[in-house]
């Protein structure tokens, strides 16, 4: 079950609790008839995902109605039946209906994240069909004809170079310090600047661009989320970061943001899925795919092969990862995939030789990452990787150099990814025992001591 933040958002709005809905519900089923005995508990369950028996979604909508002054539908407390529209509809709505009610669907998502509304929180991530319905809608068509949209307020150009400013800005803020950290700033913008522009009046050409914008903030909206552990959060950011890429029509923009659901397959250890993502990606984008986002997608599906124990995939995407980061020119990269700095295709190469075993080849990969100058969180990521490999060839010395260079590293950053690979590369340490390890395992006890 995926949680209702639409009745989430709308209860809020209409200032009503869940103990007092239930009152409501329980009252206006007496007036037809009907005995119910809600309480505050089976508004918390609707709330989490769980949809009421009968005629009780009725009795929400014209409970609401009455609180509000204005007409509520099924659709507008995320009851609506899959298909079916519940509300008024007019002749040439069918092409932007879509678009707008994911838009409604969305900012009631960051409305309830920025309220830390803890079944929002903690829902954790789908898989199977649920996770890979938004790629293959994202891959098939129908596409979005129009996305103009009419509102009270007239979105500028101005209004979208400000939301590519945000996401660069915010962008850096997590790099430097975590996703923890910058994870509320992120959400409060999304609500009190994103939001009233996409609920604004814009043209069909503005609109794209202004889902273009708002579809790469949201990313790393999601980013921020799996740097916080909220995995099923960050899938849901992911999902609709795919659907502003739709609808801007930019094919690249979605191939980066399938990219992320890729990495998060990865750390869930679904390898298989994250092969076909990846797969997904490069097939429909197509040209519109970058070398260095086909240097990632193809390193990624390296990895996930070599977990699976399929080496000669491993190696072939190995091989298409290295050309691929042979062709990168920045200049003609979009600022999304900056991330695919020098040496990130090598410590990702590393990783995946690990696996398979080569630990020649994963030692030589992961020290020409080291090597190369990389973001403050890239460091942490290479060292770890480093560390790892000289572990597994008995140089203890240079694993616990690298240790310690690690941990200093990674001071001041917010991040449970980050807490992940210092609690792997201590246990790893502690485990082998050597000379300098007891010291190095110190070191990272005391980052880790300091709380989230």
């Amino acid at each position: 079950m995926q949680p209702n933040t639409l009745l989430d958002a709308i209860l809020d709005e209409a200032g009503i609790s869940h103990a007092g809905l239930a009152a409501h519900v329980n009252h206006a089923g007496k007036t037809k008839g009907l005995e119910l005995r809600y309480e505050h508990t089976a508004v918390a369950r609707w709330l989490k995902g769980q949809r009421p028996r009968g005629r009780v979604p009725d009795l929400i909508c014209e409970v609401l109605a009455a609180r509000l002054h204005r007409p509520v539908t099924l659709d507008d407390i995320g009851l609506g039946v899959p298909g079916q529209r519940t509300g008024p509809y007019t002749a040439g709505d069918a092409g932007s209906s879509s678009i707008s009610g994911f838009v409604e669907r969305a900012t009631a998502l960051w409305r309830s994240d920025e309220q830390q509304r803890p079944h929002i929180l903690g829902a954790p991530a789908v898989t199977g069909t649920p996770a890979v319905m938004p790629v293959w809608e994202w891959e098939n068509p129908p596409e979005d004809v129009d996305v103009s949209r009419g509102g009270r307020h007239r979105v500028s150009m101005t209004d979208i170079e400000t939301l590519r400013s945000a996401r660069a800005h915010y962008e850096q803020m997590y790099r430097k310090t975590g996703g923890i950290a910058t994870r509320a700033r992120i959400v409060g913008f999304l609500n009190s600047e994103t939001a009233p522009l996409l609920r604004g009046s814009y043209t069909d050409a503005t609109g794209r661009q202004l889902h273009r914008a708002t579809g790469g903030l949201v990313a790393v909206a999601g980013i921020c989320a799996y740097d916080s552990n909220a995995h099923g959060l960050a899938q849901r950011y992911f999902h609709q970061a795919l659907r502003l890429a739709k609808a801007s029509g930019d094919r690249g923009l979605g191939a980066y943001v399938i990219a992320l659901l890729v990495n998060q397959s990865l750390f869930m250890r679904e390898f298989r899925q994250a092969v076909a993502f990846a797969e997904a990606a490069l097939r429909a984008a197509g040209r519109h795919i970058t070398p260095a986002l086909a240097a990632d997608l193809y390193a990624m599906q390296a990895k996930a092969y070599a977990h699976l124990g399929d080496g000669s995939s491993a190696l072939s995407c190995i091989r298409r990862a290295e050309s691929a980061a042979d062709r990168i020119r920045r200049r003609q990269e979009p600022d999304e995939t900056g991330y695919v700095q020098p040496g990130l295709v090598n410590v990702q190469v590393a990783e995946a030789l690990l696996s398979l075993g080569d630990l020649e080849a994963a030692r030589e990969h992961a020290a020409a990452a080291v090597d190369t100058p990389a973001h403050d969180r890239g460091r942490v990521h290479r060292l770890a990787i480093l560390s790892q490999v000289a572990l597994r060839q008995g140089e203890a010395d240079q694993a616990v150099a690298s240790a310690v260079e690690m941990a200093e590293q990674a001071r001041g950053m917010e991040s449970q990814r980050l807490r992940d690979r210092l609690r792997a590369v201590r246990e790893h340490l502690v485990r082998n025992g050597c000379s300098g390890t007891a010291e190095a395992a110190a070191m990272i006890d005391g980052a880790l001591r300091v709380p989230l």
